[in-house]
């Protein structure tokens, strides 16, 4: 579903930017260029919008904000990120690197969460280093896509026990921003020794300021202090039973204020001057993360 919404938007924005160059062109082309960079920069203005957000909510946290320089490269590198991932690796490139499920490959396996209005064409860069790697993984896709996060605990179920099954070891499951709260969910209700580790990155593990303009039922769910983050907190207690990392960014456009994406006793890292879609496609932090299959 993901992918035909994404298709249809970048399909309709590639009609509206043909349609305002052939009618202004001709007689007014500096009109037509115009129209074309405003089109172009309009995701960038709204991004601007949320890292202006993250700066000011930041900066009583604990754990700091971002300088304004650092939250300018972030916005930079952030607008260009989000252009790869929403406009080409989702809705065009979603299947093109398949599950890998090796039988008896004798290294531990991946499972993959993706984070809201995503899909598993998120994951193509870690999806392809894996599979040169050897491990066997599923990339789950998280639907209804507007749902209750609870509802993706059996999707999450089955990637495990088909991980699980290919070979013989507990994975561990990568998740990105809203996904971590899906793995949190699965893991109320599951058998803990059934995962070896927990790697969230950007999760809003105590919401985010963000969600209080969220409408959708998941939307809703990541609001701070909401009714399902207390009963999160009360299920899962002050320290996580299941190893937890959890990589943070003071840059984080989506998730803040800062100290959100963190967990008492997880081993928390951050990852500075970085935002929330760029934090994962960066070479060192995948590095790290996948090091730790090793453990």
């Amino acid at each position: 579903m993901v992918a035909r919404l994404q298709q249809c938007i970048v399909l309709a924005w590639l009609l509206v930017a043909a349609a305002w160059t052939a009618s202004w062109w001709p007689h007014a082309p500096g009109i037509a260029l115009g129209g074309l960079l405003t089109l172009s920069l309009a995701h960038a203005a709204f991004l601007a919008l949320e890292f202006i957000a993250s700066y000011h909510v930041s900066r009583r946290d604990p754990l700091g904000r971002a300088s304004a320089r650092q939250s300018v490269r972030a916005w930079v590198a952030e607008s260009r990120a989000a252009l790869r991932v929403f406009c080409w690796q989702q809705p065009f490139r979603s299947q093109a690197v398949p599950d890998h499920l090796p039988m008896s490959s004798g290294r531990r396996g991946v499972v993959l969460v993706h984070g809201f209005l995503c899909n598993r064409g998120f994951w193509n860069p870690w999806l392809r280093e894996l599979r040169a790697r050897g491990h066997a993984f599923v990339a789950v896709d998280l639907e209804p896509v507007f749902d209750s996060i609870e509802r993706y605990v059996t999707v999450l179920d089955e990637a495990i026990s088909r991980v699980t099954a290919a070979t013989g070891r507990p994975p561990v499951m990568v998740c990105h921003s809203m996904g971590g709260l899906a793995a949190r969910a699965w893991l109320r209700s599951a058998d803990m020794a059934r995962v070896h580790r927990i790697i969230t990155i950007g999760t809003p593990h105590r919401g985010t300021w963000l969600a209080r303009f969220g409408h959708t039922v998941n939307g809703r769910q990541m609001r701070i202090d909401g009714e399902w983050m207390r009963q999160m907190e009360s299920a899962c207690g002050s320290a996580p039973e299941v190893p937890f990392t959890c990589w943070y960014s003071n840059c984080d456009n989506i998730v803040f204020p800062t100290s959100s994406a963190t967990l008492p006793g997880a081993d928390n890292r951050l990852a500075p001057g970085r935002g929330h879609v760029e934090m994962a496609f960066v070479s060192s932090l995948r590095q790290q993360t996948l090091a730790l299959l090793d453990d």
